[in-house]
């Protein structure tokens, strides 16, 4: 009986909880979020001047913003909603200048991400990159189209 009640209480608690509305995120208006993990000292990877390009008509890379990660190796702001139509995008990390700041001497210049964007609708895209002097990995969540 005790074990009933318990579930019964706890399906109840799950229904409320996927009725709630879904919290609004402070990245609501930037559809673009990125995250550098620094793998060598295993903490985020602040200043990392980060260049959003997208690719035009002509297959050349167009410039569209470039800023630096925060404190928490994190970039918000780099495009709006209205500015991240489809299309094919490129993001590229400035590496060397992060690693010679901290004294090592990198293998990489430059990490880039390429990826297509909102090709069956709008998505938030949150791109997470790890990083050490010899190498970098990359990984993407992606939401589900929105409208």
């Amino acid at each position: 009986m005790a074990f009933g009640s318990v579930f019964l209480l706890l399906s109840a608690g799950l229904a409320l909880l996927s009725e709630a509305a879904p919290p609004v995120s402070a990245d609501s208006n930037h559809p673009l979020s990125i995250k550098i993990l620094d793998s060598v000292r295993g903490s985020p990877a602040p200043n990392v001047p980060v260049k959003l390009y997208k690719e035009a008509a002509d297959g050349s890379w167009e410039l569209l913003n470039s800023k630096q990660t925060n404190d928490n190796g994190e970039l918000h702001e780099l495009t709006s909603k209205e500015k991240f139509v489809a299309g094919l995008y490129k993001i590229e990390l400035d590496t060397a200048s992060y690693w010679k700041t901290l004294g090592l001497n990198p293998f990489h210049h430059h990490a880039d991400v390429v990826f297509t964007a909102n090709d069956s609708g709008y998505r938030h895209h949150s791109i997470t990159v790890l990083l050490s002097p010899f190498s970098y990995s990359t990984t993407a969540i992606v939401s589900e189209p929105v409208e």
